[in-house]
Order: C-alpha cells, then structure tokens, then sequence
C-alpha cells in the first residue's frame, strides 16, 4: 500500500488559525516564527485530523473565541488513492469522517501520526495520569481491542463509583465481575506491549546520549492473580471514599533512569531526554505494528535541547518520508519552508509556490 502522506490540511475556526488549506510535499515541512504565531495549533490540528485524538480538557478550547464550531480536514494520499478525514467541533463534541461517512476514533488509521513536542517532559515529572494516558493511547492505536476494552473499562469504572457513593454495597458483585473481565485483559494487554516497549526505550535513550540506562515497568495496584481478592479486602475503605481504589486505572510507567526514578531524580535534560526516547520508541512501535512510516510531528526542534539532541531530531525528521518541523529558527534541509505570522502560513522562497491558501495569504 505504501506509506500514508498527509497532502493537505484544511481548518476552519481553529484555535488562532486563520481559515484555509495548506498544502505539504514529501520530506520536512519547516515551520518558522516567534511564540505565539500559531506553529503548535497548526501541529495540533493536523494529529486531530490524522489520528482523531487531542488532549485537551475540554473541546471548546480548540474553537475560536466567538466561533461555535470548528473544522479540521486531512487529505490523505496512499498508494495512489486519497482519502479524506474531517473533524468536526462543537461545545462538548466531536464528529470524525472519512470519505463522508462517521467514524469512531479506533476507526482511524492508527498509525498515522507521531506528535514531539516541549511538553513531553511532563511524562517524567507530571502526574501518573500523564503516563497512563500516553500508555492508553499508544496501545489504543496498536489495538482497536484496547481501546473499546479501556472505554468499557472506565465507564464502568464510573458507574461502580456512583454506586459506591451510594452505598449501595450489595450491587458491588455485579460490578466487579465486569471489572474483573475488563481489567484483567488491560492489565495482560499491557504487561506483553511494555516489552518490547522498554526495548524500544532504551535503544533510543542511549542513542540520545544518555550515559544512565532508562528503563520503563509498571507499578500495578493489583495483578490479575489478586485482583478479586483486592476488590473484597479494600471494599470498606471504597464505600468510605466513594470510588473504586484498586485496578489498572490507578497504575504508574515507571520511568527508571539508572537506579532511581526519573521522576525524582533527573535533571531537565535527562528528563527532556527520556520523553524524547518515549516518543522514538512510540514511533518505531507504530512503523512495526503497521507497516509504514507515521508523520512525524515536531513542534519546537531547539527547545531545551543541547547540539546532539537538536541534531537527532533533525536526523529523525529527515529519516521519515514525512515530517513537519517548528521551531523559532529555520529547519536546516527542509523541503519546504513556511513563515508562521499570527495564524497565517507563507512560503518563504517562492510567494507562488504551494502554501497557504487561505486569507491574508502572500
């Protein structure tokens, strides 16, 4: 089939996007322009559209000031054939097509995008929720099984939790048998993904430079051996708390850095280092499962990083047959370079060139 290649990017009432379609060749794409231009929306956009996943808390923040809803489009080409993805926005929902006909986010291409950006150091010194979230979405992608097993899992996560708060103790063994399925398979689901996960990690760490050997566990709050057993004996402490305390909801990725958690212990270099070795290992997980190459994402290529790792990137982004790159400077080797300016997009060399198509356009 050959690789996916994202020809065009559409968006309406995005963020402080102005509305229009931009067009990308094969190679890197290089994004240029001070803070606040635009350059991360324009990234943030285009996963939405390649993957139908976004993190932000609420969907109304990806809508304009004053606008209702917003539209984001891919124009996918792959081997020949192009295929489209629209999302659509409003207050509190979010539609997916492809080729004109609803969707679900697992009935995306799962592979279709890879997004590195500053924030990942929060992977290291955020909260365990960041980590869980990163796990789920990967393996999301990697299994549309996961993923509806992970959406059965929390709503009845939720639904055990108002019965909780209810008091409602003699409803508990109709839930737990739900949770136990559930969970059960989560928990092996991630055991067997985190192997060749670690493998993945730990080459890239050390190809980043790291002189520490990095290594990625989870810290369960049971095991499928104890589960049932734990759901009984913490059931007191549950009607007291009025949510369920024990399950892979409330598991860690342990991010070790030599002999100590990189959360405690690394410098922001080493911590901006190991999110790197996450995302090259997410990367290459995607490239195995699938077949194909992701576009490559990479907001802020100079951020935090010192000569070797702003060259790795580099080196990572032209290595793909497609990439687009931010940054405040301009991407060495790009086959196409924009100027980011208040939400707009322009090629630098050639006014007539293939860009930006939307208003306020050179």
């Amino acid at each position: 089939m050959g690789d996916v290649r994202l020809s065009a990017l559409s968006t309406l009432n995005y963020r402080n996007l102005a509305p229009g379609t931009l067009d990308f060749p094969e190679g890197v794409t290089g994004i240029y322009g001070e803070n606040g231009a635009g350059k991360t929306n324009l990234l943030e956009a285009a996963y939405l559209a390649l993957t139908g996943q976004t993190d932000a808390p609420r969907i109304e923040q990806l809508i304009q000031a004053g606008e209702q809803e917003a539209y984001v489009r891919a124009d996918l080409q792959q081997g020949g054939s192009l295929s489209i993805q629209e999302v659509g926005l409003g207050r509190g929902r979010r539609q997916l097509k492809v080729d004109g006909v609803r969707v679900r986010t697992g009935d995306l291409p799962r592979g279709g995008a890879v997004w590195i950006r500053p924030e990942d150091s929060e992977l290291v010194f955020g909260p365990p929720s960041g980590r869980r979230a990163y796990l789920d979405s990967l393996l999301s992608r990697l299994s549309a099984r996961y993923g509806e097993q992970l959406s059965r899992y929390e709503r009845t996560v939720s639904q055990r939790n108002a019965a909780l708060r209810g008091g409602e103790e003699w409803a508990m063994h109709v839930w737990d048998d739900v949770l136990l399925k559930l969970g059960t398979e989560i928990m092996l689901f991630r055991r067997r993904a985190l192997t060749r996960l670690d493998e993945l990690a730990r080459e890239a760490n050390a190809q980043l430079g790291s002189r520490k050997p990095l290594a990625l566990t989870l810290t369960e709050s049971t095991s499928p051996e104890t589960y049932a057993a734990d759901l009984r004996g913490r059931r007191a402490e549950e009607l007291a708390r009025g949510s369920t305390v024990t399950g892979p909801h409330r598991d860690d990725l342990l991010l070790t850095l030599g002999d100590f958690p990189a959360s405690d212990y690394a410098s922001r270099g080493e911590g901006r280092t190991v999110a790197l070795a996450l995302r090259r290992a997410e990367l290459e997980l995607l490239r195995e499962k699938f077949g194909e190459d992701p576009v490559l994402l990479l907001d802020d290529f100079t951020a935090e990083l010192d000569p070797h790792r702003r060259q790795y990137l580099l080196d990572l982004a032209a290595s793909v047959p497609q990439a687009i790159v931010t940054g405040t400077e301009l991407a060495p080797g790009a086959a196409l370079t924009l100027r980011a300016q208040a939400g707009r997009f322009t090629p630098v060399e050639r006014a007539e060139s293939e860009g930006w198509r939307g208003e306020g356009s050179a």
